[in-house]
């Protein structure tokens, strides 16, 4: 058996270049995907959080991290599907054949379907690697300022849900609701993603965000209740 490549590191430009690309075609030969919350674009800020987290770790493999960035919702299930906890997997499982038959370092594709399996929140898998850490991070990352609550928004607005309690926004004298008020979603979930970061440099860049979060939602609830 022949022993693994070294880490690619972030520095090899054209490699990566390359990957991207060949990883962008895989995910447009997909059956198209309606869901604007995970598009192509999310996944080129993934990519882009965990660059600058890789700059911090250049003992990571770049490789193994794009791949799984690009690929790590190939299976993207809505969040009030019964299933939803197991579509990480479902979409390791998916990305290794095209991985391979796209000739993809065959060392490399345990390595990037543990970064997929990882990455969910849902799926509560422990990331054992550095490389499923960074994306993990990255993937959260998205979920955090301002186009993170672009997306809470789009995400709960296509789940029917109300953007705020009538009276009481910030949930003063009754439970938390995510499943029905958008707003609680902040609280209930998205104020504790700093604090679940894996690496020091995305515990600073979640920290950062959350505070635009934070001030949105000042604003949002004085106007919410301006009568």
């Amino acid at each position: 058996m022949n022993a693994p490549s070294a880490p690619l590191p972030l520095s090899d430009t054209p490699l990566l270049q390359y990957w991207q690309q060949q990883l962008i075609a895989l995910l447009q030969q997909q059956a198209a995907d309606d869901d604007g919350a995970h598009d192509l674009s999310h996944f080129h800020r993934v990519w882009a959080a965990a660059r600058h987290i890789l700059q911090q770790h250049s003992e990571a493999d770049a490789l193994v991290v794009l791949a799984a960035c690009y690929l790590h919702d190939l299976v993207n299930l809505p969040k009030n599907h019964p299933q939803r906890e197991q579509a990480s997997r479902m979409a390791a499982a998916k990305a290794g054949p095209l991985l391979q038959a796209a000739g993809f370092p065959a060392d490399r594709l345990q390595a990037v379907a543990h970064a997929i399996e990882a990455h969910s929140f849902s799926a509560n898998i422990t990331p054992r690697t550095l490389e499923a850490q960074i994306v993990q991070d990255a993937d959260r990352m998205d979920a955090l300022g301002a186009i993170g609550l672009a997306r809470m928004f789009y995400t709960s607005g296509r789940m029917g849900r109300q953007l705020a309690h009538a009276d009481d926004p910030l949930a003063s004298t009754r439970q938390l609701d995510d499943r029905e008020y958008a707003l609680d979603h902040i609280e209930v979930k998205l104020e504790k993603l700093p604090a679940m970061m894996q690496t020091a440099a995305g515990r600073a860049m979640a920290e950062e965000r959350l505070q635009r979060l934070r001030t949105f939602r000042q604003q949002f609830v004085e106007e919410w209740l301006a009568r």
